[in-house]
């Protein structure tokens, strides 16, 4: 399981430590009525934005025994952008490898904290809320007809083209960037040119076209 937060300008925060657990937060509204001589009732109402949680640590330096990335973030520069990302009015793509989650969110807090005898690493807590379009409609609207939708800030959900890495895969790539490994094929269809005809051959600088 990989975890990854993406801008809508591409830029990408591969978190390096997986946190033990993953919490998702699903509630259902409701809305009161009190009635005489029959008490309260309870009327459903709809979905609640979801929460989704965890906390973890960035590390120093790399080490092989938990970190994901080859890599480390610099600690500070990765609360930095978190801190940027929760003030911004865009949403973020975030992915949960082998899970289903690939949704838009929005930090919704975001708290870090240091040990002493760990110099250097920084831990935190995050919580995201899933981000939901939203419809506006004017007066003369609702007399006369048409729903208009306030244009939301725009996401890119799937690059123009991806350049391969070490160690990747047409399954992993399709995984991260399409919602979905079983859409590798897509990305080998529209490539066979470069990939050729061994679809598990790919090589680290190879530029791919990714399908819209």
């Amino acid at each position: 399981m990989d975890i990854f937060l993406e801008d809508p300008t591409g830029l990408q925060l591969h978190f390096p430590v997986n946190p033990p657990e993953i919490n998702i937060k699903r509630d259902k509204s409701y809305e009161t009525l009190t009635l005489a001589l029959q008490g309260e009732f309870d009327i459903p109402g709809g979905e609640k934005i979801k929460e989704i949680s965890f906390s973890s640590f960035f590390p120093i330096q790399h080490e092989p025994g938990y970190c994901r990335t080859a890599e480390v973030p610099n600690p500070q520069h990765a609360m930095n952008q978190l801190n940027t990302w929760m003030v911004s009015r865009q949403p973020l793509r975030l992915i949960i490898t082998n899970t289903d989650v690939n949704v838009l969110v929005m930090i919704a807090s975001h708290n870090s904290s240091f040990r002493g005898g760990e110099p250097g690493d920084v831990y935190f807590d995050l919580t995201f809320r899933t981000w939901r379009e939203y419809k506006v409609r004017s007066v003369s609207e609702i007399g006369g007809g048409t729903t208009a939708v306030e244009p939301r800030p725009d996401i890119k959900p799937v690059p123009k083209t991806y350049t391969v890495k070490p160690g990747d895969t047409l399954w992993g790539i399709a995984k991260l960037n399409l919602g979905s490994g079983s859409r590798w094929r897509e990305i080998y269809d529209a490539n066979a040119g470069v990939v050729g005809p061994d679809s598990d051959r790919i090589y680290p600088g190879q530029e791919l076209v990714m399908p819209e």
